[in-house]
């Protein structure tokens, strides 16, 4: 899940800023991939399949936790090769970013590229493979129990295998050419997505019903909805290899007669009404199941994961006490440790302060570092919610207007949101904690927001050099890209931009210094001070912008150059008002030497904008004039 979490963070901002282009080339007609005015169509390929391609193991590394989880569990024994599956997963999730070219063999890409992705496509089968023969290797040396849960395990040990077999195929460039757009490659998709997802999805869900309804489901209903599927599937999907092996090209509704497809879309047609009704036999079986499932007793597969030694169903409050688990199978070590943790003979069972808290641990060792206290009940994330629904919904009908004006409330909403945070009341009405305990976490200098506005920076991060591969990918590849004789953006006013953000950042790391070592005189000035030189930078970056004096609809240069700027604007603003919102709080005594967590949280944002924007200055402003167009 972890890697999965990352690769999500990685890999989805390329087609955002992707979606992002378009729609200002629709709306605006800034020709981002239009060659006339210096685009390139394919620059939309290559920022979408940045995506697409690590979507498919984004969509597969749940399903595969969840066979990792479930295959122990009814084989009676530990996974076989625990080590291996994290290293398979992690070189899998690497692996993913580099293989987003095969999907465009066919465009005319360089000879070179074409070998580079083509054998990073096949390596990518060895950590896949790894898994495969680990989950075999469990099985084999295990006693497995043919549950109902276990049988959607098999058949997607089965599909997963063939879908995998045929991506190795599609990995070898003449082939992949051969079949490209045909029913080969829809076949392939739904043996990969449908076997490596949804079976495994099934197989989840009939394993944590009872967890969730406190009932097990029908066998009987289980297993004909079970084997329908599979059965429904294989006739469906499999033929359509040899449809597609014959030349039958997807996306078409309707073809001439005596193609020789008939037969064999006929099979296809027919095996699809046996796929549906086994799918419908799993919803009956679950809507059933919750009025006529048999009770189920406590852990009913046995397992060996801490979520069985909950209540079924479990309690609104989840567990009354946390254990310390030092094993990946705590249910398996101390059985008795669903009843000590009703009991209260762990920690943190007392919930009379009103917090909603857990253990917050350190990422290396595990060892408990801090308490977390989480957001109590609030309305303004709902609020929120709602201005980004208008949003979108504005932009869909292209109420552009309207939509700018719900971003900004929006944006308010999320602050006054933020304003509830840290040593605010409404946060941790009781700041006490049990002797021996450590400290909450808005009294030390980490904590999840430290983690989430890092992982923010990330995805940022791949956004922003999703915008610098476009940039320079225009400049290199597109045939009516226009360089201006004279850059337009002033290099004096974007270097006094840069001092300025760097001379912020420097004040925001001594205030964060000084806190670290129980220190704050002079904090709220020291905030005022940083947010007056990044207000600054945003100053000197937009008289900047002024003075280029763009043309944003006429050519993809000046077009790809203003989106640089406006991002360094709105970063460098948002830099500015949180670091005013920190001014605030001190004065209110929510920040200080007794809080001092949110300014390090801030700081990380100022460290991003001085990287970004010195990227900014030598992509747009220094390169062009060293190396002209």
């Amino acid at each position: 899940i972890l890697a999965m979490a990352l690769m999500i963070v990685v890999g989805f901002p390329p087609l955002i800023l992707g979606s992002v282009l378009l729609e200002l080339e629709r709306a605006v007609g800034m020709p981002f991939f239009q060659i006339a005015g210096g685009g390139d169509p394919v620059l939309w390929q290559h920022l979408f399949w940045l995506f697409g391609h690590p979507e498919v193991y984004i969509i597969f590394l749940p399903a595969a936790g969840i066979i990792s989880t479930l295959i122990p569990v009814f084989a009676g024994r530990p996974i076989v090769g625990y080590g291996w599956v994290v290293a398979a997963i992690t070189i899998m999730g690497f692996i993913s970013f580099g293989l987003w070219v095969h999907h465009m063999f066919t465009i005319g890409i360089p000879q070179l590229a074409q070998a580079f992705f083509s054998a990073a496509s096949m390596l990518v089968a060895v950590p896949t493979a790894i898994q495969v023969f680990v989950w075999i290797a469990t099985l084999w040396l295990g006693k497995p129990k043919m549950k109902l849960p276990m049988l959607w395990v098999m058949g997607f040990l089965i599909i997963f295998v063939c879908g995998g077999l045929t991506g190795v195929m599609l990995a070898l460039v003449p082939f992949n050419w051969q079949v490209h757009d045909t029913h080969f490659v829809v076949a392939h998709m739904h043996y990969v997505l449908v076997g490596g997802m949804f079976f495994p999805l099934i197989a989840g869900l009939y394993y944590w019903l009872p967890l969730f309804s406190g009932r097990m489901p029908s066998e009987n209903l289980g297993r004909w909805g079970f084997w329908l599927t599979f059965l429904g599937f294989n006739g469906t999907f499999l033929i359509m290899h040899w449809t597609g092996l014959l030349g039958m090209p997807r996306r078409i509704y309707t073809y001439e007669a005596g193609s020789g497809w008939e037969i064999f879309n006929l099979l296809s047609s027919v095996s699809s009404f046996v796929l549906s009704a086994g799918i419908a036999m799993v919803l009956l079986d679950i809507a059933l199941h919750f009025r006529f499932g048999k009770p189920a007793q406590h852990n009913p597969w046995n397992a060996d994961t801490l979520e069985w030694a909950n209540t079924m169903p479990p309690s609104a409050y989840n567990f009354v006490s946390l254990p310390r688990v030092e094993t990946r199978h705590p249910l398996w070590d101390d059985p008795n440790l669903p009843h000590t943790m009703a009991e209260g003979k762990h920690s943190l069972a007392v919930a009379s302060h009103g917090r909603r808290e857990m253990w917050g641990t350190d990422p290396i060792s595990g060892s408990v570092r801090e308490i977390i206290h989480l957001p109590g009940n609030s309305w303004w994330p709902l609020f929120a919610a709602s201005a980004l629904a208008v949003v979108c919904l504005s932009l869909l009908t292209r109420v552009y207007l309207l939509a700018g004006v719900f971003v900004i409330i929006a944006g308010i909403f999320l602050l006054r949101w933020s304003w509830e945070n840290g040593a605010h009341p409404k946060a941790a009405p009781d700041a006490g904690v049990k002797p021996g305990d450590p400290p909450l976490h808005s009294r030390t200098m980490d904590g999840p927001g430290l983690w989430a506005m890092g992982v923010f920076l990330i995805a940022n991060g791949s956004f922003y050099l999703s915008y610098l591969f476009g940039w320079f990918y225009l400049w290199t590849v597109s045939p009516e890209w226009q360089m201006p004789e004279t850059p337009p953006l002033s290099l004096i006013l974007m270097g006094a931009a840069g001092v300025a953000v760097l001379a912020g950042c420097g004040v925001m790391e001594k205030l964060v210094r000084g806190l670290r070592q129980q220190r704050d005189a002079g904090l709220g000035a020291g905030f005022y001070l940083a947010a007056a030189l990044g207000a600054l930078q945003v100053g000197l970056t937009g008289w900047a912008l002024w003075q280029a004096e763009l043309a944003p609809t006429q050519t993809s240069h000046d077009a790809v150059m203003l989106v640089g700027l406006v991002y360094a604007l709105f970063h460098g603003g948002l830099a500015v008002v949180l670091t005013v919102l920190q001014g605030l709080r001190v004065g209110y005594g929510y920040v200080g030497a007794h809080a001092p967590f949110e300014p390090g949280v801030v700081a990380l944002l100022w460290r991003y904008n001085v990287v970004t924007f010195g990227l900014l200055i030598g992509a747009l402003a220094v390169l062009p004039r060293v190396l002209g167009g």
